[in-house]
């Protein structure tokens, strides 16, 4: 493992890594946007920003499909927060009954404090898909707020993010 700053750039002038070489996690995506974040900075743009290691959605395309980004609600408290945690069962959403897809759940984690979104852990039907909602969330900085007051199209399998956002709160519409 070579040791990198937040632009790729190892302790030797004038070299870089990304990918694997610079450490976990090793998912394309991430060596992906490393090469991005490096190239920028390389070319001189100005507003390069570099990769927040802790918003890199992971995504386990097995049945059922896992994926998670941030914080877990264990790391979170381990941080010393007061969160917040919701969870909706695609047990309780349309398009996942419709699919036959029942087994699954969305798990959405919050500071309590300042409605900070910290993480996402899903397992189910297509949440490999739906972790990049969060990331966006995530990297717009959105509050529980934006996310409770966000129309979710219906029947969808995202509303299981938006039911256990309401969860956090105590506002769950379908159980």
């Amino acid at each position: 493992h070579v040791v990198t700053d937040e632009f790729c750039r190892t302790s030797v002038p004038g070299l870089f890594a990304i990918g694997d070489i610079a450490g976990a996690p090793w998912l394309a995506h991430k060596a992906s946007h490393e090469a991005v974040v490096c190239v920028e900075h390389i070319a001189g743009v100005a507003d390069a920003k570099p990769l927040d290691p802790g918003r890199i959605p992971a995504c386990t395309y097995s049945t059922p499909q896992v994926a998670s980004v941030g914080l877990t609600e264990a790391q979170a408290k381990a941080q010393g927060r007061l969160i917040r945690v919701g969870r909706h069962r695609f047990a309780a959403n349309g398009k996942a009954l419709a699919m036959g897809e029942p087994e699954g759940m969305v798990k959405i984690v919050f500071d309590a404090d300042n409605g900070e979104l910290l993480g996402a852990h899903m397992i189910g039907a297509e949440v490999t898909e739906l972790i990049q909602g969060i990331a966006i969330a995530q990297g717009l900085e959105a509050t529980e707020a934006e996310l409770i007051h966000t129309v979710f199209p219906h029947p969808t399998l995202s509303e299981a993010v938006h039911e256990s956002t309401l969860d956090a709160w105590g506002l769950a519409i379908n159980h």
